[in-house]
């Protein structure tokens, strides 16, 4: 299990931060594909499963990236290292 982020040393920290920014390609080419396969679905078999399974993860996944950025920034301000 990780560590909490305020337990993190200065440099842990700031290397938690590049990989966070680094990943975030990678988080786009997700939500894309799902999303992607919600239009397909719905273009082809009209609304079902595969239209809106998609996009509940897509929500899913995106606040919980969004709690996690909001959380290493809070950190990174309150050691004055942004």
């Amino acid at each position: 299990m990780e560590k909490e982020l305020s337990e993190l040393n200065d440099q842990e920290l700031l290397e938690k931060k590049r990989k966070f920014k680094s990943n975030e390609i990678l988080n786009a080419v997700i939500l894309g594909v799902l999303v992607g396969i919600s239009i397909y679905s719905a273009a082809t078999e009209g609304f079902g499963l595969f239209t809106v399974l998609p996009l509940v993860f897509v929500g899913l996944a995106v606040n919980s990236w969004n709690k996690n950025k909001k959380a290493l920034e809070k950190e990174l301000i309150s050691r004055n290292l942004k």
